[in-house]
């Protein structure tokens, strides 16, 4: 993985009126390159739809759970491993011993959460302790509850990027977060 900021979807914390594909276009001017397509409520032609008008906008689909044509990759919850065969893949994670067993079943990246306390999962926690971050085998992403204010900090506490959802998918300005985010976590 050489991208150090991801973007989840969840079309349920948007702005009313704005549309998932605006938050992505957005996200993509302001210089995101990879989104984990999450929206698995929704069936698999829907969700297609959504990975293509992403890579229409310059972006690499992660897809999350599940497969879908062109993705560079499948991210699955913790504790699975791909269904499929998927070159690549990731995993949800939220203990160092979950990020040890992902790098060992063969991922390529995992997310490891909560970073911090989260608006999008209130009560999911408390946050993982200092030094949660450091020394493993595989790219590491901070998740949950990441903002521009401390997205350097995750990056300073060992992870190697920031993946994100609800500062993004709720702002007024998502491609001001995702530029203002990507300052904070480029080398």
């Amino acid at each position: 993985m050489s991208a150090r900021l991801l973007l989840l979807t969840d079309r349920t914390l948007l702005p009313p009126g704005r549309t998932l594909d605006d938050v992505l276009r957005a996200a993509a001017a302001g210089g995101l390159t990879r989104v984990v397509l999450r929206e698995t409520d929704l069936p698999d032609d829907e969700r297609q739809e959504i990975a293509d008008a992403a890579r229409s906008a310059g972006l690499d689909v992660i897809a999350a759970h599940r497969p879908v044509l062109r993705s560079v990759g499948l991210h699955v919850p913790a504790g699975a491993s791909p269904a499929v065969r998927a070159t690549r893949w990731g995993r949800s994670c939220h203990s160092r011993a979950d990020v040890a067993r992902a790098a060992s079943d063969g991922a390529w990246w995992a997310t490891l959460s909560p970073y911090t306390w989260t608006e999008s999962k209130p009560g999911h926690g408390p946050p993982l302790p200092e030094g949660a971050f450091t020394g493993y085998s595989i790219p590491t992403y901070a998740l949950g509850g990441v903002t521009p204010d401390n997205a350097e900090q995750a990056r300073k506490a060992g992870a190697y990027g920031v993946a994100v959802m609800g500062a993004v998918m709720r702002s007024e300005d998502p491609g001001a977060v995702v530029a203002a985010l990507l300052q904070a976590v480029t080398p």
